[in-house]
């Protein structure tokens, strides 16, 4: 179909070529200001809406203009199974949008946390709990403003595999047909989402950003940049303090001041915009009261023009009608404070009809300016154009082949071995229980997390809520695992909640018993306790008072360990894995040593919390940067 769109940019170009040689003005902005020129009011707005796929029919897209649709958590077209059905929903969407009267394209978005976590079969790495890990020597500030120097600490996560988790991401999206990823969380604290409690760490981990999207060509820093079909547009959040609120819980408020701000929570940003980050999504969290959707201070004055961030700045999941309590009660002004604060895209709303309506009234009578609108619409232009969405914007089956490959499966299986953390290893260094051998007569592996795909996995997960179910999707638990590596002749007994008489008379060599948390999201893990239910703790009792056992903890956060750690022989952290749980049973049995380090305090009890390296009374069960190691051990 030849749309007013295709004449504009195709007959057009030589026209602007020439208007932009002339006057030295980068080809994208020309044809930005070019295509805005014929735009109606409807076509900008639509542009700056978002909707869920459910309700992004080829009615509501043509209607309205909408320029983007998205999955929430555990959205998904049927069957869920096929990387062919998601392109083809998208290209449906694509197509409405097309067959519009400018027929500019639409940007499809998806949360991609940990992997492209909402496709079945998709390579789930560890969540970036446990990526967090990269420490070089470094200067360290607590909110007390003490200074500490922590020595030198060997890397178990490098910025460089990190980037490498983003490329095979791009790539395991794009099989799906997808452009656009909610990734990646650049919180400071924030668990399990965030890296680290140590801005720095955060910063080195915004490698990921390139791998997303692709390296910044010479010359490029700081404005938006997607390199082609096999990368996506990365999106840095929450902007800004999200890690920071009270209590630790979520959407809460940060109370701090400005150097705080700046020092701790917002360094990671100026890393993101520096390497092109394609967009950058708004916090639920408050900032000293002032919902962070409404703070023009920041949002508009810090990070556009201090910054120079030149993308995309998108809402959260009905963001803008969460700036006022009760959800939506005053919605004129919940869409007149975001759209001036600065927010360019509003992702989802409780009645797209009332939001469209409401943003052309505020426009119409001049309470949202113009010139605002257009900023907005620049922006998203300027990033659909930087993806090459016009010149190629269906997607299509070329690389359905990358979902959950062999290739990316092994580098997943390498992330969960580096970010594994030791700490404990027997009684005292003479005496290490760990490597485990191979060759043994009987071992028991026990517990609630030992064959479960679904815990390994966590939140994010095919769902946002992730799911307590072995068969979510395709991957390897830790029990299969330890099946896979032991010696054939060694039997393995599983038991998940045995009884001290069954392990008393069963005359295992060792044990290893696999607890944690049950998976979660956002608010529903908020927690003032942190414990591991039951049976986890009876569990531990029940075994390890009778066998030497190595206790592997599945969570998102440092949990409650204080009461075990005596009776158990050596303790684990293995943070949320993923599907590849081979990669726990290859440094349990020596194939690969231990080299993780903690990325942030393993408190003793809650009520030291909250607790940050540098605090001045600083005295945690395992502190920052904490992690025994081992050698790998080969067995024949």
């Amino acid at each position: 179909m030849c749309t007013l769109s295709y004449f504009l940019h195709t007959l057009g170009l030589l026209m602007l070529c020439l208007s932009v040689a002339a006057n030295k003005e980068p080809l994208s902005n020309a044809r930005i200001k070019n295509l805005m020129s014929h735009m109606t009011l409807e076509e900008k707005l639509g542009q700056m809406v978002q909707v869920e796929r459910v309700n992004a029919t080829t009615k509501v897209v043509r209607n309205y203009f909408i320029g983007s649709a998205f999955s929430g958590g555990g959205s998904v077209p049927t069957p869920n199974a096929t990387p062919e059905a998601w392109v083809n929903m998208v290209n449906k969407i694509q197509k409405a949008a097309l067959s519009t009267r400018l027929g500019i394209p639409i940007i499809y978005g998806i949360d991609a946390l940990h992997g492209h976590n909402n496709a079945y079969n998709a390579t789930i790495f560890p969540h970036n709990v446990g990526l967090g890990l990269e420490l070089n020597t470094i200067l360290l500030t607590s909110d007390l403003m003490d200074i500490v120097c922590l020595p030198l600490y060997s890397s178990v996560r490098d910025p460089g595999l990190v980037k490498r988790i983003g490329e095979a991401t791009a790539l395991e999206v794009r099989a799906t047909g997808i452009q656009y990823v909610f990734a990646p969380c650049i919180a400071m604290g924030r668990c399990y989402e965030s890296y680290s409690e140590d801005h720095r760490i955060v910063q080195q981990m915004t490698e990921i950003i390139p791998g997303l999207q692709g390296d910044l060509p010479r010359g490029h820093k700081g404005v938006p940049y997607v390199a082609g079909k096999t990368k996506v547009a990365a999106c840095a959040k929450h902007f800004v303090g999200d890690g920071g609120t009270l209590r630790g819980m979520n959407a809460n408020d940060t109370v701090i001041n400005s150097n705080g701000l700046l020092d701790i929570h917002m360094p990671a940003y100026y890393d993101a915009v520096n390497k092109g980050v394609a967009t950058v999504m708004v916090s639920y969290s408050s900032l000293n009261g002032l919902k962070m959707h409404a703070n023009k201070k920041l949002v508009t004055g810090f990070l556009k023009k201090k910054l120079k961030f030149k993308g995309i700045v998108i809402s959260d999941f009905l963001g803008v009608d969460q700036i006022t309590t009760p959800i939506h009660a005053n919605y004129s002004h919940s869409v007149y404070a975001a759209i001036t604060a600065g927010i360019d895209m509003i992702m989802g709303s409780s009645n797209l009809t009332e939001l469209i309506n409401d943003l052309t009234s505020q426009v119409k009578r001049k309470h949202i300016p113009m010139s605002r609108i257009n900023d907005a619409v620049e922006r998203i232009l300027r990033v659909k154009f930087t993806m090459g969405l016009f010149e190629d914007p269906m997607a299509d089956h070329s690389l359905a082949n990358k979902l959950g490959c062999k290739e990316h499966r092994e580098l997943a299986r390498e992330a969960v071995r580096k970010s594994l953390v030791l700490l404990k290893n027997g009684e005292n260094a003479d005496e290490p229980l760990l490597p485990l051998p191979k060759k043994a007569k009987k071992i028991l592996v026990a517990g609630t997390h030992a064959d479960n795909l679904g815990y390994q996995c966590g939140g994010w997960t095919i769902t946002w809520q992730g799911l307590n179910t072995n068969n979510l999707t395709i991957g390897t638990t830790i029990l299969t695992a330890v099946k896979n590596t032991v010696d054939p002749t060694t039997q393995v007994v599983y038991n998940e909640n045995p009884d001290t008489t069954f392990v008393n008379s069963s005359r295992f060599d060792y044990a290893i018993v696999v607890i944690g948390e049950t998976p979660y999201a956002e608010g529903y893990g908020d927690s003032t306790n942190l414990t591991i239910a039951e049976p986890g703790p009876s569990i531990v009792e029940n075994v390890c008072g009778m066998v030497k056992c190595v206790v592997v903890v599945i969570s998102g956060r440092p949990v409650m360990m204080q009461p075990y750690v005596r009776e158990v022989d050596a303790l684990v952290a293995a943070w949320l894995p993923g599907t590849e749980g081979q990669g726990v049973a290859d440094v349990l049995f020596g194939d690969y040593g231990f080299t993780g380090k903690l990325a942030r305090t393993w408190f003793r009890t809650v009520d030291q919390l909250p607790m940050n390296v540098g605090d001045l009374h600083y005295d945690p069960l395992y502190p920052f940067g904490f992690g025994l190691t081992t050698k790998p051990h080969k067995q024949l």
